[in-house]
């Protein structure tokens, strides 16, 4: 019997599955097996109790120092059984109709998730104990004893050796049974059977003859030793004694209403050429995140990774904390810091694809056996060829649990808060995304090139992380815009919370190398911001780690280039170059918050302009670490004008903490004058007024706006705390006038029954809030400035309520070519997905 559970591929009509990229792929259709035995596989305990024995039962556990609710989630979940018995009206439907010509791949891919999910209750009692495979493969305490499991089906014979046996495992032979798995139990004799932080490794016969050791797949640290130069790593047995494990000392931060995440790598943290470790990036680094005013913090390389330069992408050891910055305990330290700190903590995982590494990695058990005893797939289709690391096969039983259980162990293990999953296009298409230029119809999304078994993997993921944790923040890096990514499973979508805004950082690359000031049209910076799909969460971010790499440069070094080595002393007057970088660095990063989506995220450093790029050592920079470091220093000087920007980004958050902008679902661009190069729009009951004309500063400027009354400044870029000239009074009143006639959008200015008049300096922006006069005068002190935080939420408008500019859009539409391969349905499937407005009703 097979240990993997294999899911046929959608039958898909030919206007389905005929795409502009190539042919359709032949179909190829795999039964189902009869029957599976308990986790695949029959221990010896095989009939061993689930661990909740009735629905709805809830479990109080002690663990390492704190009480968590873990819920047995055994009860009948109404939402998802009402699903499963109608999977022909999906509530996904109803918010998107468009999804109607594709309902018979959508109902495929909610008949597999169920036949999965049903498959794992009734084999592993719930998806949640199904997640549990640490505590049964890899090393585990049973009965005094360590127990040890791999599944290895390609091995002939197996051993584990190490430092506790001499390397000889000539008397620690595993025993195999009828699906692959070894095991092998070792009594205390004494003392433990393995010490703790012992090295180890999996040694086992190939069907050639040849022994190989391999690091064990499921271990929880692995080291190498520093002093030699390309050394291999040992996996480590890591069982510390009582006194030696980290204890949580603080709860989960409650979820934000809208998450500003501060992106962060811990090795390159520091400001000296080293690796800098958890601790330090705890007692370092967490403070200047708190003080910027973020709420969560996401944790990049944290998955073990034998090359340092891959940035944490080509993952050896799922469940091993990197070692170059410290020990498991010293992560959570650092997660518990963090907690301590009101700061959530997310983790980059990575299960899009492994390391081809084989002597370290996941890959050494790959030894040319059959996909369905191996966690990644044969030939092509097992590798991805821009990567050149190997991809999963998503419809096997083991790899299902192995990385499920994966999910579990740093939820429960460190007390990560969720996850942002790197790679999801990738993941969601057998051509990985290569060489696609997604143009929005819907039937690149659904057809035979859509990895089915992928995306019910993650539809599985996100149910069990959100079952798990309820408030867990789950991010998707996706480039393809998927419908549906971000719903939640319930409703027959993916489940993720947000997906990246990752077309907006592309479009600031592109004007800032490309067109000049003169020529960045307003409308197209507009509709590059609002570009998504409404009913799915984005985070937005002008820049991430992805722009700062080698070989591309961040927005401030695009703008200011080698004047950051000579121009940004505060003690002379600022070049035309500087005070240009500054004002529009500026810009970029507050627009892009406003308008770009739900969240908001920046990467370590680019909040004050780090100059420069990342560059991992490497043979090429001569194993440097100059450039994979933090220049805090920089920031932190009086003298230099990085502090202007740094502060201007803290003001930015704490602006959000204090009116809940990001959370708002009322979004309206009133204008996007391309003659003034000035926009207009509102965010809440916010308005934002952008003046990118490099010379023309406007008096008396005339924005529309929604409410009636008094309104102030609330973040000024022109302020002097944040370089800029002061030309624009904090303290100044405005006071609006009715225009047109009531209810009639017509007759409104810009669309807006009521507006006022500002001064617009050239290169600023100023953002306006109303007076609320009923109130002291306390809570309406002036705008924000340098050293504000924390601030009493406001509540979020209804959902419903966003409102486009229709006349841009349909301006900037009719100036795109439609695809001729399209016919008309096609094109008007992918338009009208991003663009819609509705009535805010604002006008009643």
């Amino acid at each position: 019997m097979p240990s993997s559970l294999p899911l046929s591929l959608p039958r898909v009509s030919p206007s389905q599955g005929a795409t502009k990229y190539g042919k359709v792929r032949r179909q190829h259709q795999f039964p189902l097996p009869h029957l599976i035995s308990l986790s695949g596989h029959r221990w010896a305990d095989s009939q061993r109790a689930c661990f909740s024995a009735f629905s709805g039962e809830l479990l109080r556990r002690k663990k390492v120092g704190r009480d968590i609710l873990i819920s047995a989630n055994l009860k009948v979940d109404t939402t998802m059984t009402s699903m499963e018995e109608d999977l022909d009206n999906l509530e996904i439907y109803s918010l998107d109709p468009y999804l109607h010509h594709y309902k018979d791949h959508l109902k495929y891919r909610a008949q597999k998730f169920f036949e999965q999910l049903k498959l794992i209750e009734e084999h592993e009692c719930s998806l949640e104990d199904f997640a549990k495979g640490y505590l049964k493969f890899g090393f585990n305490r049973e009965d005094d004893s360590v127990v040890y499991r791999e599944w290895a089906p390609a091995a002939q014979e197996a051993q584990i050796i190490g430092d506790f046996n001499g390397w000889d495992g000539s008397n620690h032979q595993m025993a195999r049974n009828e699906y692959g798995v070894w095991t092998i139990k070792i009594p205390d004799v004494g003392v433990p059977a393995i010490p703790h932080n012992s090295k180890v490794k999996f040694r086992f016969k190939q069907g050639n003859g040849v022994w190989a050791d391999r690091i064990p797949a499921w271990i929880r640290f692995a080291t190498v030793d520093p002093s030699r130069f390309a050394a291999p790593y040992d996996g480590v047995y890591w069982n510390p004694p009582p006194s030696q494990r980290y204890e949580f000392k603080h709860p989960r931060p409650e979820k934000p209403i809208s998450p500003r995440i501060y992106e962060a790598h811990v090795g390159m943290s520091g400001s000296e050429p080293r690796v800098n470790s958890y601790r330090e990036f705890a007692d370092d680094i967490l403070p200047r995140v708190k003080s910027n005013n973020y709420n969560t913090v996401q944790l990049m390389a944290i998955m073990e990774h034998s090359y340092y330069g891959s940035f944490g992408y080509h993952v050896t050891n799922f469940f091993a904390v990197s070692s170059r910055s410290g020990t498991p305990e010293d992560l959570k330290y650092l997660i518990d810091k963090a907690h301590g700190l009101g700061l959530r903590v997310l983790m980059d995982v990575v299960h899009s694809h492994a390391s081809n590494n084989i002597t370290d990695g996941l890959n050494g058990y790959d030894v040319g056996q059959c996909p369905q005893d191996s966690y990644f797939h044969a030939g092509d289709r097992g590798h991805h060829k821009l990567w050149d690391s190997r991809l999963f096969n998503y419809a096997n039983w083991e790899v299902l649990r192995f990385l499920l259980s994966n999910l579990r162990w740093w939820l429960d293990e460190f007390g990560f808060d969720g996850f942002r999953f790197d790679g999801v296009t990738s993941m969601l298409y057998h051509h990985h995304g290569i060489n696609i230029g997604f143009s929005g119809n819907y039937g690149e999304y659904f057809s035979e090139s859509t990895d089915v078994d992928a995306v019910v993997y993650m539809m599985l993921a996100n149910r069990l992380i959100h079952n798990l944790l309820p408030d867990a923040t789950v991010v998707a890096e996706d480039v393809s815009g998927m419908p549906t990514l971000c719903r939640p499973v319930s409703e027959g979508g993916v489940g993720f919370d947000y997906r990246l805004a990752m077309a907006i950082p592309d479009k600031w690359i592109d004007y800032l190398k490309n067109k000049p000031d003169e020529q960045w049209s307003m409308k197209e910076i507009v509709a590059s911001l609002t570009n998504r799909r409404y009913t799915e969460n984005c985070i937005a971010y002008a820049e991430s780690h992805d722009q700062a790499i080698v070989g591309d440069k961040t927005i401030a070094f695009l703008l200011m280039d080698q004047e950051m080595y000579t121009g940004m002393s505060d003690l002379t007057p600022p070049s035309p170059v500087v005070q240009r970088g500054i004002a529009l660095h500026k810009m970029i990063h507050l627009i892009t918050m406003a308008l770009g989506g739900q969240g908001y995220l920046n990467f370590m450093g680019n909040e004050f302009g780090h100059p420069e790029w990342i560059d991992f050592p490497r043979e090429g920079n001569r194993w440097s670490y100059d450039k994979c470091r933090r220049q805090w220093n920089l920031v932190d000087a009086s003298h230099l004008r990085y502090k202007y920007m740094n502060a201007f980004n803290r003001a930015m958050n704490a602006m959000d903490d204090k009116f809940s902008f990001l959370s708002s679902t009322k979004q309206i661009v009133s204008s996007a004058d391309e003659e003034d190069k000035v926009i207009v729009f509102e965010r809440g009951d916010l308005v934002f007024v952008f003046n990118f004309h490099p010379d023309n500063t406007y008096h008396g400027y005339k924005v529309g706006c929604d409410l009636p009354g008094k309104y102030r400044a609330a973040l000024d870029s022109d302020a002097p705390e944040f370089g800029g000239l002061g030309r624009v009074g904090g303290d100044v009143d405005h006071f609006t006038s009715p225009e047109g006639v009531p209810g009639l959008k017509e007759t409104n200015f810009n669309g807006r029954p009521n507006s006022f008049r500002v001064l617009s300096p050239a290169r600023t922006c100023v953002v306006y809030y109303k007076v609320n006069e009923d109130q002291d005068s306390a809570d309406d002190a002036g705008p924000l400035d340098a050293d504000d935080g924390d601030a009493e939420e406001a509540p979020a408008e209804p959902p419903g309520s966003d409102i486009l500019v229709p006349a841009i859009m349909a301006e900037l539409e009719a100036g795109f070519e439609d695809d001729e391969d399209e016919d008309e349905d096609e094109d008007e499937d992918g338009d009208d997905a991003y663009y819609y407005e509705l009535d805010d009703g604002s006008d009643e």
